[in-house]
């Protein structure tokens, strides 16, 4: 079992998801059973599944786990674009956005495939 505050990318994603929260306060009123939802939803769910991954027991559940967080940062990416294509997110501030979840997958990437890695050089 790993602790998952100890990691850099379960910091950063965290990070992310209070930014989620507080830029999706100004959304229409109408969205907020829709794509404020969504985009809270999915960003929390990143370190959830981080996290989660990090107290089960070995490097495959991590690695699933790592893998469904990376899912989550490229639907979060997507409701990003929505968000700005859409009129709620202005452009500066969906860049800087944007570019977090594009480094947040790419940690994920990265640590998946050292988890995986370790995996098979014990086996």
């Amino acid at each position: 079992m790993k602790d998952f505050r100890n990691l850099e990318v379960w910091r950063r994603a965290h990070e992310l998801t209070l930014a989620s929260y507080r830029f999706t306060k100004n959304f229409p009123r109408d969205e907020i059973y829709g794509l404020t939802s969504q985009i809270r939803r999915c960003s929390a769910s990143i370190a959830a599944n981080i996290a989660e991954g990090c107290g089960r027991y070995g490097d495959p559940e991590l690695h699933r786990f790592l893998q469904i967080a990376l899912g989550s940062a490229s639907e979060l990416d997507y409701h990003l674009l929505l968000s700005s294509d859409l009129g709620y997110l202005p452009r500066d501030e969906y860049a800087p956005l944007n570019s977090q979840v594009l480094e947040l997958k790419r940690m994920l990437v990265s640590l998946a495939k050292k988890v995986a890695t370790d995996r098979n050089a014990s086996a």
